[in-house]
């Protein structure tokens, strides 16, 4: 099988290994890529936004499976484009992508879906701001209703600083602060059919104990040793299936992966937000621990298969990804800088340890490995526990060289002691 995945970051560059490892996949593109997809998949430039440009470079690359990785694209209707020239595309509608592209349509769905979520408002002016924010009270929690890249989000209880971030989106929604830990729940989906996957827990804030501002998340872990063993099937049957049936009960059916943002309170599950497509970088330990071969999984759900498919199979190992950032993210980072250490990695870590590039050029001149972007590099390892995966993740990551970046490094800390 021929495939196109389109996108440019540590989660395209997890799918494209993923795929690369499917002995059922004979060639494997991804547009534009970076750096350390070039080692899996052969790259080709593409204006990700541009549904036409993407769809003629999978008519002529011949490609039986397009995978539209990030949520700008699917926001975008690239997926659409492609689907109409009758290429198989693992990715929802524009339209049906308006879960992750406006948080007000996606309380909406909630509430004719009947899933539980948090009591919200959405607010256009300053005095609808200011008296949702009077309503709930600190701690805010305050989204921009659009796209945001993972920073859209300001929760805190500072009212002046909460009022800020309101008053500068165009409209926004403002919503009470649910307690409890949280939980991320992919879901692989064909419209109808719904298959989920393994939960992962990730890490928002830029700095250690949860402190610092958000980001587009910083590390992530699985599996959750602490989980109820039943949230998996309660979140299938009160979050997952039900949104799904209503989304194609209003015409506009969602194909492809279902991310549920979870807050486990004391009131029971609580669905904080949905993205549209496989999340960054929950995607990296999800996908670290799965057996089946992902690309047939992915196929189906394009073809509406997915009911015909055996259960997917699942590794009991562990597996922690912890992110290097730039400096000065998640503000403006600096950009450029050489990386160093990434064949020390692949000699002396893999293949429990490994890298997934995220921002990341190769120099033309050099042929050294640059900086591109503020989440630099996904460091990822499994282990037979939490434990021993964590271990091999701060031993590579202690291998990489990069001015000035950061990390965090309580990354799984707290369920590795408690397991």
């Amino acid at each position: 099988m021929k495939v196109l995945v389109i996108g440019s970051g540590a989660r395209e560059h997890a799918l494209c290994r993923s795929m690369s490892l499917d002995p059922d996949v004979t060639a494997l593109h991804c547009a534009p890529g970076n750096a350390g997809i070039a080692d899996v998949a052969e790259l080709h430039a593409v204006d990700a936004l541009d549904g036409a440009a993407v769809t003629a470079l999978a008519q002529e690359l011949g490609a039986e499976l397009v995978v539209v990785g990030p949520e700008a694209p699917l926001v975008a209707g690239v997926a659409d484009a492609v689907r109409a020239a009758g290429i198989p595309v693992f990715g929802p509608s524009g339209e049906a992508a308006q879960l992750e592209g406006s948080k007000a349509f996606a309380k909406d769905v909630m509430a004719g879906a009947g899933v539980p979520t948090a009591r919200s408002y959405v607010c256009t002016n300053a005095a609808e701001i200011d008296e949702a924010l009077d309503a709930f009270g600190a701690p805010y929690v305050v989204k921009d209703d659009g796209l945001a890249a993972g920073k859209g989000v300001v929760v805190t209880d500072d009212i002046e600083q909460a009022r800020a971030h309101a008053g500068a989106c165009e409209r926004v929604v403002i919503e009470e602060f649910l307690d409890g830990p949280e939980v991320s729940l992919f879901a692989i989906t064909d419209g109808t059919t719904v298959v989920p996957l393994r939960p992962a827990q990730d890490f928002k804030r830029a700095l250690d104990d949860d402190q610092g501002p958000n980001t587009g998340g910083m590390g992530a872990y699985s599996p959750l040793p602490w989980a109820d063993p039943k949230l998996v099937q309660e979140v299938l049957d009160t979050v997952l299936q039900p949104t799904v049936d209503e989304m194609r009960r209003r015409g506009t059916p969602f194909s492809g992966l279902l991310y549920a943002g979870l807050a486990i309170t004391s009131r029971g599950v609580r669905v904080i937000e949905f993205n549209a497509r496989f999340g960054d970088p929950e995607t990296q330990v999800v996908l670290a621990r799965l057996k089946t071969p992902l690309t047939g999984v992915l196929l189906a759900a394009a073809n509406g298969t997915l009911a015909d498919l055996e259960p997917l199979r699942w590794s009991e190992e562990a597996a922690v990804t912890v992110v290097v950032a730039s400096h000065n993210y998640p503000g403006t980072p600096r950009t450029g800088d050489p990386i160093t250490g990434l064949d020390e990695v692949a000699a002396q870590d893999a293949p429990h340890a490994y890298v997934l590039h995220a921002g990341t050029k190769r120099d033309a001149e050099s042929g050294a490995v640059l900086s591109a972007g503020g989440r630099v590099l996904s460091v990822t390892a499994t282990g037979t526990d939490l434990a021993q995966a964590r271990e091999r993740a701060y031993a590579a990551v202690d291998r990489i060289g990069l001015d000035g970046s950061q990390h965090r490094t309580d990354i799984a800390a707290k369920a590795a002691s408690e397991s």
